[in-house]
């Protein structure tokens, strides 16, 4: 059976000559904290440069076998204290609290946020002893970030740094929750009740939120006040979960925040490409724009430069659908694991850009992890890096901690719990000045096109999406590996915006290799095809 395609599209340059480029290069340390074990999937908050850490699993991916998944051994019981100077880590058992906030400090994939120094932490998926089977947490709890991380390296009693209530509205994970002028922004995510089964069989009811929340939350102590100012519902755009958002700066100075790529599309298990911005009003998609590489959620962290105006996205590592090959980069539908680190500059005009950097991260790492700004660094009131305000030549802005560590690309069909673990390791991230960056330019990421392929029965017809804007057809050839034509198709009478069109064709074997030449637009894009 034929399980997916390898596409290879030469779309890149060595590029520097953009005025708005981020001029640093990026350098990878690594430390280790001594006791400190491996975790991915927590949230994290911080203050006067300890880390406190909740939740998470204790092992890799998630296994194949459907008894073993999401397991209640893989769960983080701990709270985690780490200082990554001294590098030092104090743990606490969740024993002395009640019920309901040790299962939900247990979980996995909570939306979590800061705001000053209150720790905001939504839902979360894990076992709970009292349902009998694993859940959404139907809960919101608050956290006395320095006050608890005291507690925990006194060995104090921690009860008193928590409130948590219990509605059925924040039964949610694999979302994000951001800050946006002060209010809290529930984006994306899905309430997932029941055993996870990679198997696809009936054990677990998943609903989709569709939707950014937009809430104000204002306290009394640690006691929250929750009002929801709007629901943006969108099921083309927000149907997804485990992405990356981040904060930006609009063209008008205001803030805004853009999530980026995760999964999966509706009919298709595949990540999405597009972007979608979100203010104050609503959200709508980034036009123009396709992102190719870091669709699960990983570490990642954006950094402003108001001279230009122009926003830097970081993403490390991760999974993704694509990758790079010599130059060249693969479509891969299993989605493998990526060591890439890549960049997105959103300009001053909103024009938005994917770059990939010459350094990588040591190792298929990334997924599931998070970035720890360093303690005091400049940033904006929406947790952007301020770039006008670092000073010297080489600047830790901070830390990698967990996520998984795979031991290749694609363990997905083999997956038995030993091809992958928790990273253990600390990596900090340093910007190092130059007069001379070089990052590679994913020319297919601004060309408009948005091209995707997709996996269908291949024996018989490939589907193609893409995006029309202007002129009403499109045309596609398959040329053999000799340069022969297989197979043309003309697209004719379509409209302006998004398509969906399939080539049919049956005489394909394991092994063949195509050139598949795609035009629209007034442009030309070429994908090398191989069936395997």
């Amino acid at each position: 059976m034929i399980r997916h395609l390898l596409i290879l599209v030469s779309l890149f340059i060595l590029f520097s000559g953009n005025t708005q480029i981020l001029p640093y290069k990026i350098v990878i340390d690594s430390i280790t904290v001594p006791e400190l074990g491996g975790l991915q999937s927590y949230a994290i908050g911080q203050a006067n440069g300890k880390w406190l850490i909740f939740g998470g699993r204790l092992d890799g991916l998630h296994r194949r076998q459907p008894w073993a998944t999401f397991d209640v051994a893989g769960h983080n019981n701990q709270i985690l204290v780490v200082d990554p100077i001294s590098k030092q880590k104090w743990a606490c058992a969740l024993n002395e609290l009640d019920t309901s906030l040790r299962e939900q400090l247990s979980s996995a994939n909570m939306q979590f946020v800061q705001r000053e120094n209150i720790l905001f932490l939504l839902g979360g998926y894990g076992y709970s002893a009292v349902k009998e089977d694993h859940i959404s947490f139907p809960n919101f709890t608050t956290v006395d970030v320095p006050g608890l991380i005291d507690a925990v390296i006194h060995k104090k009693p921690i009860a008193s740094f928590f409130h948590q209530i219990t509605e059925e509205r924040f039964a949610l994970c694999g979302g994000q929750m951001m800050l946006l002028d002060n209010d809290l922004y529930v984006v994306g995510g899905n309430r997932f009740d029941g055993k996870y089964n990679p198997m696809d069989n009936p054990t677990f009811v998943q609903t989709y939120s569709n939707s950014v929340q937009r809430y104000t939350v204002e306290l009394n102590g640690l006691v929250p006040s929750i009002r929801q100012h709007a629901s943006f519902t969108d099921e083309t755009l927000m149907r997804k979960r485990d992405f990356n958002v981040q904060p930006t700066i609009l063209e008008n100075g205001e803030q805004g925040l853009i999530s980026f790529s995760g999964v999966f599309q509706k009919g298709f298990n595949m990540p999405y490409l597009n972007a979608v911005l979100i203010d104050k009003n609503g959200m709508k998609e980034i036009p123009d724009f396709a992102q190719y590489y870091n669709h699960y959620h990983c570490a990642n962290t954006a950094l402003y430069e108001p001279r230009n105006q122009s926003t830097h996205h970081l993403f490390f590592g991760g999974i993704a659908q694509y990758y790079d090959s010599s130059g060249m980069l693969v479509q891969d539908n299993d989605v493998p694991f990526t060591p890439a680190i890549t960049y997105i500059l959103r300009q001053s005009n909103g024009q938005m850009t994917e770059y990939k950097l010459p350094v990588q991260l040591p190792g298929y790492l990334g997924a599931a992890s998070e970035f720890i700004p360093t303690h005091n660094l400049p940033l904006l009131s929406n947790e952007i890096i301020d770039l006008s305000k670092l000073s010297g030549d080489s600047i830790l802005i901070g830390y990698l901690y967990g996520g998984i560590k795979s031991s290749a690309a694609n363990i997905f069909w083999i997956n038995t719990g030993v091809e992958s673990t928790a990273s253990q390791m600390i990596y900090p991230i340093i910007l190092v000045r130059t007069n001379q960056p070089e990052f590679i330019e994913n020319k297919q990421s601004t060309n408009g096109l948005q091209l995707q392929v997709f996996p269908m029965p291949l024996e018989k017809q490939i589907l193609f999406k893409y995006t029309i804007k202007e002129g009403q057809s499109a045309y596609l050839e398959l040329l053999d590996k000799n340069g022969e034509l297989v197979k043309k198709k003309i697209f004719k009478k379509l409209s302006v915006g998004k398509q969906t069109s399939t080539l049919k064709y049956r005489k394909l074997k394991m092994g063949d290799e195509y050139l598949l030449r795609f035009s629209a637009n007034g442009l030309t894009v070429e994908q090398y095809l191989i069936v395997r």
